[in-house]
């Protein structure tokens, strides 16, 4: 067994389970604001209702997240000792911005929203939720210029084997931060627009009451998603760009690359320094669900019809299609990741000096127990997601006014 396989096989595993939890709450509680910013300026008890729908299920996704944050955070000190040794200076302080925002102030405005209904003033409580979204993005940005300096090291100089920040403002004006940011956020908007469109779709399909409400919120979120695709692709290809310039090894070859690997070569020493086969598979892949959830445009003429609705068929395809933006998360991760081997910090330190001096054994029991722990908290969240959105919109625990239940209707299931 090698060590070095066995961690990074690890951080893979646990950076992409945490990463389903992060685009779905980026993208539902864009959508929650959205629900809500209406409710408050119409009246519109509909809105009221899908806010409290939408919203219990966007802090199951919450609470059990920032589980698998918490978890996945552990190994950079357990596994990768080189990295927070040679970069901690620079690659930490983006970190310890975006702990501040996600564990104190975005945890706290959600707090206070979760147990401020019927207590504070509408437009108040809106405001908390407001504060929720903002936090979440810039703890999405903190992050994305935390993984763009190990993308393009900027900023810093070495002293004494050891990288220290010396320019801040290079961290937020970093080639590898821009696009790569949007290409994020657009994806975390057509996760929870095609989460929003595939479970009322669901509803609609088997007829649940509440038909009116599942069908506003089914085109709220397939306008959503389609909007979000084609923003996902306009900053997916917009990234060749940047990447082609300071990652010249990711996606070819050329004159560029081959001088920057002869340089390596002398200051590391000769090793193969193309980046796996892995990352132009997984970029191949994700283009071509790209290319396909753009089909989502052709869908909304269709739905903006009762009759359409009736047929299921485009009910179905839109159901059936709901797996296909969570692969293409994954696939882009991987291509982003994979693409910059085999360095930690490109062009800076080598995997194999990042990774901690422990045995194999060791690193095999880690890998296993972090994979199991997160593997139930990921089990334990879909399992709780489908629960209650099965329940439907009728009466959600979430906002429920004190006394009895508003809505004597029983809650609907699927079977």
């Amino acid at each position: 067994m090698d060590t070095l396989l066995l961690a990074r096989l690890q951080f893979a595993t646990t950076t992409s389970i945490h990463f389903l939890f992060v685009v779905v709450t980026l993208g539902l509680v864009t959508l929650l604001v959205g629900l809500q910013t209406a409710w408050v300026l119409t009246g519109n008890q509909k809105y009221e209702r899908l806010t409290r729908f939408w919203g219990q299920l966007y802090v199951i996704n919450y609470v059990l997240g920032i589980a698998t944050g918490i978890v996945m955070e552990f190994q950079f000190g357990l596994n990768w000792s080189g990295l927070s040794r040679y970069v901690g200076n620079v690659f930490g302080a983006p970190l310890a911005i975006e702990t501040l925002v996600a564990f104190f102030l975005e945890s706290t405005f959600l707090g206070m929203w979760i147990f401020g209904w019927h207590r504070l003033r509408r437009g108040l409580h809106l405001a908390l939720l407001w504060g929720v979204a903002l936090t979440a993005y810039a703890s999405a940005f903190w992050i994305m210029v935390a993984n763009s300096w190990l993308q393009n090291p900027v900023g810093y100089e070495l002293r004494d084997g050891v990288a220290h920040l010396t320019d801040f403002g290079a961290l937020l004006t970093n080639p590898s931060l821009g696009m790569a940011f949007g290409h994020v956020v657009s994806a975390a908007l057509l996760v929870g627009g095609m989460l929003m469109a595939a479970v009322s779709a669901g509803h609609l399909i088997r007829r649940t009451p509440d038909h009116a409400l599942h069908r506003t919120s089914l085109r709220i979120g397939l306008v959503t998603a389609a909007c979000a695709i084609t923003l996902v692709q306009g900053f997916g290809f917009a990234q060749f760009g940047p990447v082609g310039a300071v990652q010249p090894t990711k996606f070819g070859g050329g004159p560029e690359a081959e001088a920057l690997t002869t340089e390596w070569a002398a200051r590391f020493g000769p090793d193969d320094y193309t980046p796996p086969v892995l990352a132009n598979v997984g970029l191949g892949f994700m283009i071509l669900i790209g290319f396909t959830l753009g089909a989502l445009w052709l869908l909304l003429p269709l739905l903006w019809r009762d009759w359409a609705i009736r047929l299921r068929f485009p009910l179905w395809l839109i159901l059936l299609a709901l797996p296909l933006p969570f692969v293409a998360v994954i696939l882009g991760w991987i291509a982003r990741e994979v693409g910059r081997q085999p360095w930690v910090a490109y062009g800076l330190l080598p995997v194999d000096q990042a990774v901690s001096p422990v045995g194999a054994p060791v690193m095999l029991t880690s890998l296993i127990g972090f994979s199991l722990l997160l593997g139930a908290l990921a089990v334990t969240n879909w399992a709780l997601l489908v629960r209650h959105a099965a329940r439907g919109a009728a009466d959600p625990a979430l906002g429920r006014p004190p006394g009895p239940a508003t809505d004597p209707r029983p809650a609907p299931a699927f079977a």
